[in-house]
């Protein structure tokens, strides 16, 4: 990865603010390179520049730096210095694929199936989708990525009677695409989110270390005959992906 070489653009530190001066100079870096000031490969200036430009203790830009590249938003390079790296996906809340939420926002998803078959639905999978113990669906597990960096595992289960997802091309297109090429039109979803660790599977195919935190989203599709239609269980990288909501008082 190659790129400029560049400070840190518009820091405005409050001195006098309860926020300490490295949280504060970690968001405004963060805010840079979601905005896109900052892009995948500019080098940030050392640490000892840095704090001479900004009035600060190089302490405190360490532990800056070391908050994001603990994110996956930086990261150091022997010889090279400190780096940014692809920014975290922020995901709203809505009814729609991850494959879509990426092509519209400007990303380069990449979808490698790791497997597809049709097996007999466990307890779990069929009481979610409302079917009986060891009906036919299908399973399927991707590895999606992002601008070329691993960004999740992704497990599906379908109803066999909803879609034969042998016919599509999985790989090109986002599984609710292929479910609205096969008549089904996504109405409803149940979702939860949690957090849990990675499997030694999970970590290697996400270039984690074995154990490593997952941010992991369980959702289940109704059509708009109420009928679900697809269960999904996903384990995403948390320093590239966040979802986000708006709460508002009613």
């Amino acid at each position: 990865m190659t790129g400029r070489t560049t400070g840190v653009p518009a820091i405005r530190l409050d001195r006098a603010s309860p926020v300490p001066l490295w949280s504060q100079l970690s968001r405004q870096i963060e805010q840079a390179v979601l905005a896109g000031d900052l892009a995948p490969g500019d080098r940030l200036d050392n640490e000892v520049s840095l704090a001479r430009e900004l009035g600060l203790s190089r302490p405190t830009v360490r532990q800056a730096i070391q908050v994001l590249v603990d994110q996956g938003l930086l990261v150091r390079r022997r010889g090279v210095g400190t780096q940014v790296v692809h920014g975290q996906v922020r995901r709203s809340l809505e009814l729609t694929s991850l494959h879509d939420d990426l092509t519209r926002s400007g990303r380069r998803p990449g979808t490698r199936v790791l497997g597809l078959r049709q097996v007999p639905a466990d307890p779990d999978v069929a009481a979610e989708l409302r079917l009986e113990p060891g009906a036919p669906v299908w399973a399927l597990e991707r590895l999606r990525h992002v601008d070329g960096e691993p960004l999740a595992v992704m497990r599906n289960h379908v109803p066999a009677g909803v879609a034969d997802l042998s016919t599509f091309d999985l790989e090109a297109e986002g599984l609710y695409a292929s479910l609205r090429r096969a008549g089904v039109t996504p109405a409803v979803a149940h979702q939860r989110i949690g957090a849990r660790r990675a499997t030694a599977a999970e970590a290697t195919l996400l270039g984690e270390s074995r154990g490593a935190p997952l941010l992991t989203m369980r959702r289940t599709l109704l059509d708009n005959a109420g009928r679900p239609v697809e269960l999904g269980s996903h384990g995403y990288r948390p320093g590239r992906y966040a979802f986000e909501a708006t709460i508002v008082q009613r």
